[in-house]
């Protein structure tokens, strides 16, 4: 069996019955990382060593007979916003450069106990603020797919790292998109959980009214394994939900999607989708149809308004988050020669180390949330998303699920929107709606777009704390049109003509 390309759960399968051990599977990723990740770019820090130490660990558990979950041994990367005592945190940025946190995530510590074996961190936009992962302080992360284009953002190295092989499962955030749209560019599955059913503690963040840590992988059930171990009440969490988790594992092993209602969102079709996009999500909808699932349409019109919503209470928690990086506490320190004032440091560290796109937000947030304007923009902007929440309540009461493209186009090239920052912030027109509600939401894969070749996305969204029918809807989709393309759909990234891969 080709262990890079085996899922999540044949792995822990193989590993719980010992027909392979945890090292075999965690050395084969590492080599895999060795020998491509300098085309891809996914990963900013490897822990080479403490990951072969997991995993004998857990191998050394299982021939005692203890009994571990269904993903112990299998190896996990994390997105770099996640606090890991065994390596640096950066956040993607220059003003966190070396910084080693003194804790764990609450998320990482639910991996370490589940038995998953941590293999390193992964590259994102700055802060999360990004829809390419070009404005990382560390350079870019490349699209498995085609390395000339992006993976994503703000999560690219997590959703390229699944992509390429590198790992079986990884760690996003998703904010307003963060998650979802690189899944989509690189034809994983990348869910979004529910906000408050994952814990933020532990995790830098963006905005905290938005912020939501959730499971990227390569198949639904995967990622549906994942969402259990990681979920769940954390008192460390004070947005934390003490409902229990949903059964998301056994929705994702049934599929049934019978009887199902799925709504069709008028303000998401017309203009704007990249046309293999739109026929591969017409053909995900047949699919489900085919399944036994009905559709309705529906309309949510303050869907319009969500962008511009979005970007204002967004940069407004942005400007608030980051204010703690001061060059006084822990990270950069720029001009403390002895002469400068607190100020003067304070002014050259953020001016050194934080990047373009984190300046652009925190001057806008800082607006927003500025005496005079503040009730004409932030406040303006809470009140249409309360409407925007509603419009998904009376949606649902007509159907079950609402579903869209993920994102309108295919990966677009490196470099062609970085100085476009409109053009860049509507790649999560589809994804935004689903944070600002606060409801669970994910991307499936539903093939490559006819005219490059390139993945499609498939969006559904559920009703808060019914996270099930994400991956009902997800497991439904991988099985008709794995029927129908048969290999196709789930396809490795293509062969890196430099590197000693084979796919």
């Amino acid at each position: 069996m080709n262990l890079l390309s085996a899922s999540a759960a044949e792995l822990g399968r193989l590993i719980a019955t010992r027909e392979v051990s945890s090292v075999e599977v965690t050395r084969a990723h590492l080599d895999q990382i060795a020998a491509v990740d300098t085309c891809i770019h996914a990963f900013l820090a490897i822990d080479a060593t403490g990951a072969l130490r997991q995993a004998a660990a857990t191998d050394a558990r299982i021939a005692a007979g203890e009994q571990l979950g269904p993903l112990a041994g299998v190896p996990i990367a994390i997105k770099d916003l996640l606090c890991y005592q065994a390596l640096p945190t950066t956040a993607g940025s220059r003003i966190l450069e070396g910084w080693v946190p003194p804790y764990n995530s609450t998320v990482v510590q639910r991996l370490i106990a589940a038995g998953l074996v941590l293999i390193g961190k992964t590259n994102c936009d700055e802060f999360a603020m990004g829809s390419s992962t070009e404005t990382s302080g560390y350079g870019p992360t490349h699209n498995p797919w085609d390395t000339a284009r992006i993976p994503g953002g703000s999560g690219g190295g997590s959703a390229a790292a699944v992509a390429a092989c590198e790992t079986p499962l990884a760690i996003g955030t998703d904010t307003g998109g963060s998650i979802r749209q690189p899944a989509a560019v690189t034809g994983s599955v990348g869910v979004k959980p529910t906000y408050g059913m994952v814990s933020r503690y532990g995790i830098i963040a963006m905005a905290s009214s938005l912020d939501q840590a959730g499971p990227v992988a390569r198949t639904t059930l995967d990622a549906a394994l994942l969402h259990t171990v990681i979920a769940g009440h954390d008192p460390m969490d004070s947005t934390s939900l003490t409902t229990p988790v949903p059964d998301v594992v056994t929705a994702a092993r049934l599929g049934d999607v019978r009887g199902l209602r799925i709504g069709l969102v008028r303000e998401f079709s017309g203009e704007g989708y990249a046309p293999g996009v739109e026929l591969r999500v017409q053909q995900a909808i047949a699919a489900l149809l085919t399944a036994g699932a009905e559709v309705v349409e529906v309309s949510c019109p303050h869907f319009i308004h969500a962008l511009a919503t979005y970007y204002l209470i967004m940069p407004a928690e942005v400007s608030s988050n980051l204010a703690r990086y001061d060059g006084m506490r822990y990270g950069l320190r720029i001009g403390d020669d002895g002469t400068n004032s607190t100020e003067t440091v304070t002014r050259l560290t953020r001016g050194k180390g934080f990047g373009t796109e984190a300046k652009r937000r925190i001057i806008l947030g800082t607006y927003a949330l500025s005496a005079g304007y503040y009730d004409a923009y932030y406040g303006s902007a809470q009140k249409m998303r309360t409407l925007i929440a509603r419009d998904f309540a009376t949606a649902f009461e007509r159907c079950d699920v609402l579903v869209s493209p993920a994102t309108p186009t295919t990966a677009f090239k490196l470099g062609e929107r970085i100085d476009d920052p409109l053009a860049m912030y509507m790649s999560d027109l589809c994804t935004i709606p689903a944070n600002l509600a606060g409801i669970g939401a994910a991307s499936f894969p539903c093939g490559l777009a006819p005219e490059d070749g390139l993945p499609v996305g498939f969006q559904v969204m559920a009703p808060a704390l019914r996270d099930e029918r994400l991956y009902q809807v997800g497991a439904a989709l991988e099985r008709e049109l794995t029927a129908k393309w048969g290999s196709q759909l789930l396809a490795q990234a293509p062969a890196l003509t430099d590197t000693k891969v084979v796919w």
